[in-house]
């Protein structure tokens, strides 16, 4: 065997290990939570009804954070979609609302240890839906379209009990900058679209006229080889934008199934 044909297979043999070891340090950490929830609402729209509606809302929520190893950079990415009934202190007229909302950011870990993370970052925040009035026969619909730049803060603290990894989550979001979507007081959707008569219909919002939270509380636990999720959702969306009112308040319970794996990738 010649010297070029040792070195040859020299090589053909390290390389698994130096594809491993370069894998290793692009090693993705995907954390996926897939909730349901239920829970009271309250809302408000004064387009459509001076009155307060109360009811029942459920929710499904997916929540993804995508890390790299030994980085302190994230990823944050939410979907919810909800869907509500209320009924008005009288019980003769309903609202029925829904919502579909993205959330995409990037996050910092200031705080890394095995029990204790803190982070801080930004989401963008998109919002699309509806409002429906069963009482109305005039404007009985508003839409209801807003994105927002929301701050975030996470913080998780991990610790066993009995052998077992049970891990406390707390996040919390309020939106300081964006825009949405508003008929102006008195104006119809029919003078919006068919006519066109624009009347500052797509309206800046700060936390001065939109004032708005969300937070989150969970608790992680494992069960039958499964981590499950149960905590504490608050959403309280509100505005007062061209003489209007609205807000949709929410308090519910979640529940879920989280899963964690890993992706590597293979540099070339």
């Amino acid at each position: 065997m010649t010297m070029n044909h040792k070195i040859f297979l020299t090589f053909l043999f390290l390389l698994p290990f130096s594809v491993l070891t370069t894998a290793a340090q692009d090693d993705k950490i995907i954390t996926n939570a897939k909730m349901i929830g239920i829970g009271n609402t309250n809302i408000l729209d004064t387009y459509l009804s001076p009155e307060k509606y109360n009811g029942t809302e459920f929710r499904y929520i997916s929540h993804t954070l995508r890390e790299k190893r030994n980085s302190h950079l994230y990823r944050e990415i939410i979907q919810q979609g909800n869907i509500s009934y209320a009924n008005n202190r009288s019980e003769n007229g309903g609202e029925m609302a829904g919502t579909y909302n993205f959330q995409y950011g990037w996050h910092w870990q200031f705080i890394s240890d095995e029990k204790f993370t803190v982070g801080v970052g930004g989401n963008i925040d998109a919002n699309l839906g509806f409002i429906y009035n069963t009482r109305n026969s005039n404007n009985p619909a508003q839409a209801r379209a807003y994105l927002n730049i929301t701050p975030v803060i996470e913080a998780a603290y991990r610790f066993h009990i009995k052998n077992g990894l049970h891990t406390l989550r707390y996040e919390i979001s309020a939106p300081i900058l964006g825009v949405m979507f508003s008929p102006n007081y008195g104006q119809s959707y029919y003078e919006i679209f068919s006519k066109g008569n624009y009347d500052h219909n797509v309206v800046p919002t700060w936390v001065g006229n939109a004032p708005s939270l969300r937070q989150m509380l969970t608790f992680d636990f494992s069960l039958w080889k499964t981590t499950f999720r149960i905590g504490y959702l608050g959403d309280y969306q509100q505005a007062k934008v061209n003489n209007l009112k609205n807000h949709i308040y929410t308090n519910a319970i979640v529940f879920g199934v989280v899963k964690k794996f890993s992706l590597i990738k293979l540099r070339p």
